[in-house]
């Protein structure tokens, strides 16, 4: 026994450097394999062009893993579909109607059109931007009550404003209940308009008395329903665009009774930015210009998320060969929350190289029907059936061969990729707003605008019959606006949600004949941000029972400021003399 143990020591002694090198050996393999594997995950997790797989990338879907998933994922988003307006969002906050002591005069609403489709082409299989399912009531009332009341000539479902005027022939509804057509509003869009009208139904209609008829009795006055409603009792304006126009109707039936709703008039703004006689200005053209460059250098600077904006345009939006692909992120923002604010999956590329179809070939009920909103001196018509799906056909060749010789591998928007998109957006967006070209630009292109608020103001305080003027319109329409008078819309900088509301309410004193108003921004009492009613220059008073607290600034003090002080800080006296002078350049004006 002795002998063996002996001989075993010596053999271990003589090979202990080949044992040394046995394990060292093992030990790098297990190293170099781990270390392989998590640079494969952090390459599938960054890299724009990665994919899941192939059965997945062909779907045109991402996959997801399961609901929890799902569930994250629209945690993960909830912030970004912040601005897609969901119903939940619509709600009653500060806003005012009835104050203790104080009655109501009237109300100037500004609005952003509802919910609507991309501005570019987008590869948009399955999203369905309709109503849920089981329905929305207030839809559900509102067509009905169009269905009934009017006819179309087409004997189609599509039914058209009659009156005479810029807006004849407009259809009063969406094209389609599910689809996402360029640039028009969806029927989620009409639904949030109804629940805005609808709740502005509750705050104003009763104390503005647009409840009430007319004595019906009285001999000689006629009482067909274009009578019902005085032509100046309820004015609305709204530019020339399918979106703005049918979220105005939408908003105005749930707010009116039905027979003042028919007697509606409808009036135009040529321009977006409501600026009436005072429009043209070329030194807001000169800042938009000086804004857009520095937002280009930014992006610049930015080279992950210049590829990820690269990765996901070109996934997501159709481009031609001549336009020049994707450069603007605001472009890729607004299709991306074609799908985020439809809950649809993020969308891929197939591994052969092609993007998924677009479900214009798919499915006739997304085709877009004639797009006015787009440059209308370019005839905006789409081709017949046939013919646009050839076109399809043919772009999407031209796609997969733009692919081949990329060198595409195809694969899906990761969330990861859109959380650097957004974030990069909200960011310059952020920049941008508190940037004091936009604060002067603002106060060019809303001079017009607050100059025609103030002017119905003073109506309402001097004994006129108009009792509440709406202004349908744009996000850039709020921007210019509420950058004029510095109210901060967005913790974002200057993104608009849909179906935004910016109300004026002014009311009159039961103790005495002063005359105020206060500012509500989606609800929330926004007077106070107000240079000329911040402070001690605004009044306090008890809003309601519980003892909430309302902010009135008095009238005189927004005169003032349109007379006075409104070009103090573009250094002149006068919309001309402000459009004419040169920019001041500032030492950080060429910086964000």
């Amino acid at each position: 026994m002795r002998l063996l143990l002996k001989e075993l020591t010596r053999l271990t002694t003589q090979h202990r450097t080949f044992y040394c090198y046995m394990l060292l050996s093992i030990w790098i393999f297990l190293l170099i394999a781990g270390m392989y594997r998590y640079m494969g995950n952090v390459e599938r997790l960054g890299n724009p062009g990665g994919g899941f797989g192939t059965g997945t990338a062909s779907s045109g879907l991402s996959p997801g893993a399961g609901g929890n998933d799902a569930a994250s994922s629209a945690q993960r988003f909830a912030k970004y579909r912040e601005r897609c307006a969901p119903l939940s969002q619509l709600t009653r906050l500060d806003d005012g109607g009835i104050l203790e002591g104080w009655k109501l005069q009237g109300v100037l609403l500004v609005i952003r059109h509802g919910d609507r489709g991309a501005m570019s082409h987008v590869h948009a299989n399955g999203i369905n931007c309709g109503v849920p399912a089981d329905g929305d009531s207030l839809v559900n009332k509102y067509r009905s009550f169009l269905q009934n009341s009017s006819s179309s000539a087409s004997g189609s479902n599509h039914l058209y404003w009659s009156k005479v005027g810029p807006f004849h022939g407009f259809p009063l509804l969406p094209a389609t209940e599910r689809g996402c057509p360029l640039g028009q509003l969806t029927y989620k869009g009409i639904a949030q308009l109804l629940h805005v009208g609808d709740i502005m139904h509750q705050i104003y209609a009763h104390p503005l008395g647009l409840l009430l008829k007319p004595n019906a009795l009285r001999v000689g006055v006629d009482t067909t329903p274009h009578t019902l409603l005085n032509s100046d009792e309820v004015v609305v304006f709204t530019t020339r665009y399918r979106r703005t126009f049918q979220s105005a109707l939408a908003l105005l039936f749930a707010l009116l009774p039905a027979d003042k709703w028919l007697a509606l008039n409808v009036r135009e703004s040529h321009s977006m930015a409501f600026c009436f006689g005072d429009c043209s200005c070329g030194q807001s053209l000169v800042l938009r210009k000086r804004l857009m460059q520095l937002a280009d250098r930014q992006l610049v600077k930015r080279s992950d998320v210049l590829a990820v904006m690269q990765w996901i345009g070109g996934t997501l939006i159709q481009h031609t060969a001549n336009e020049g692909g994707v450069t603007n992120p605001f472009e890729v923002v607004d299709a991306m929350l074609t799908v985020l604010c439809h809950d649809a999956a993020l969308p891929c590329r197939r591994r052969n190289g092609s993007r998924t179809a677009s479900t214009l070939a798919h499915n006739p009920e997304l085709v877009d029907v004639i797009n006015i909103d787009q440059d209308e001196a370019n005839g905006a018509n789409l081709m017949p059936g046939g013919a646009a799906a050839a076109a399809e056909l043919e772009q999407q060749q031209q796609l997969e061969e733009e692919d081949e010789a990329a060198g595409s591998n195809g694969g899906c928007v990761e969330p990861s990729q859109v959380d650097a998109l957004m974030s990069f957006a909200d960011e310059l967006s952020l920049r941008t707003a508190q940037h004091i070209y936009y604060k002067r630009a603002g106060l060019l292109r809303a001079y017009g605008m607050i100059r025609h608020i103030v002017g119905y103001m003073l109506k309402m305080i001097s004994g006129d019959r108009t009792k509440f003027v709406l202004y349908s319109g744009h996000d850039c329409t709020m921007q210019y606006l509420t950058a004029a008078l510095g109210i901060i819309s967005n913790r974002d900088g200057k993104t608009i949600s849909y179906a935004s509301r910016l109300a004026f309410e002014v009311y009159r004193s039961d103790a005495h004949t002063d005359y105020y108003f206060r500012v509500v921004y989606n609800g929330r009492d926004v007077t106070q941000q107000i240079d000329f009613c911040e402070g001690g220059k605004s009044l306090r008073v008890t809003r309601d029972s519980r003892g909430n607290k309302a902010d009135l600034c008095p009238i005189e003090n927004i005169i003032r400021f349109l007379h006075e002080d409104y070009f103090g800080p573009l250094n002149a006296t006068n919309f001309k003399e402000a459009c004419a002078a040169p920019v001041a350049q500032s030492p950080k004006a060429n910086e964000f």
